[in-house]
């Protein structure tokens, strides 16, 4: 049995033919760039979390989604967008050095240079997580890579009081007043996360009652969300 599938993105059409004859299935992806009228076949996509990976491209068109992709999401790690595009990470390393898309470090650290607010409700070195957006008052976000020290040894599943502490720390970081103390935190775990994964934690100033705020945090991993908190965030000045 074979299943045609098509789908238009980007100035491309992609047509995957399934076959369901073998165990595990095949997959003939027929790829058309409509600039040029080239066609391509590859064979073997590439099924992983439920997600398809992009299939193999001629370099020039991989290069041109890559930078597609990391203006979507500056965060992307080289084996992430390795994975993505089907190709080694070595691949990807001179992707990007060819056409001058610095490494990850590098691309968080130019994002927060251009909307960063200062910290004032406590140190930036007391934020868990690096901030790479900070908008007093309104939102800020921050990244926290999952490394071995965060982590249970036996399941490599992170220690739930590290996701928290980044969305706290956070909520409290975004309030624009001398000292901000957490009031109360609703919270809930979505699903467990690994070490190595990469969390986005996105925080937003919900409502201000007087020096009560209302603060939403959503932590996200490659845009799948794993953890929310609403906190009450209650702002003062500093103690002389």
């Amino acid at each position: 049995m074979v299943k045609v599938l098509a789908a238009y993105d980007h100035g491309a059409i992609f047509v995957i033919f399934a076959c369901n004859s073998g165990k595990p299935p095949v997959y003939f992806v027929w790829y058309q760039v409509l600039k040029t009228d080239r066609n391509y076949m590859s064979v073997d996509l590439k099924i992983a979390g439920g997600v398809s990976s992009i299939a193999r491209l001629p370099k020039k068109d991989r290069q041109t989604r890559l930078v597609q992709s990391l203006q979507v999401n500056p965060f992307a790690t080289d084996e992430d967008l390795a994975e993505l595009f089907h190709v080694s990470i070595q691949t990807i390393r001179l992707d990007r050095l060819e056409l001058g898309i610095p490494e990850l470090r590098e691309r968080i650290k130019s994002v927060a240079e251009k909307s960063l607010d200062p910290v004032k409700s406590l140190g930036i070195e007391e934020v868990i997580g690096e901030i790479i957006d900070l908008q007093l008052d309104s939102q800020a976000i921050s990244v926290l890579e999952i490394k071995e020290e965060h982590v249970f040894s036996r399941t490599q599943i992170a220690r739930g009081h590290y996701i928290f502490a980044q969305a706290n720390s956070l909520a409290v970081a975004v309030i624009n007043a001398d000292v901000a103390l957490t009031a109360t935190a609703r919270i809930r775990f979505v699903r467990p996360v690994r070490a190595g994964e990469k969390l986005v934690a996105k925080a937003q100033v919900r409502s201000r009652n007087g020096d009560e705020c209302k603060v939403r945090v959503e932590t996200k991993v490659q845009g799948e969300l794993v953890f929310t908190a609403t906190f009450r965030v209650v702002g003062m000045s500093a103690v002389m």
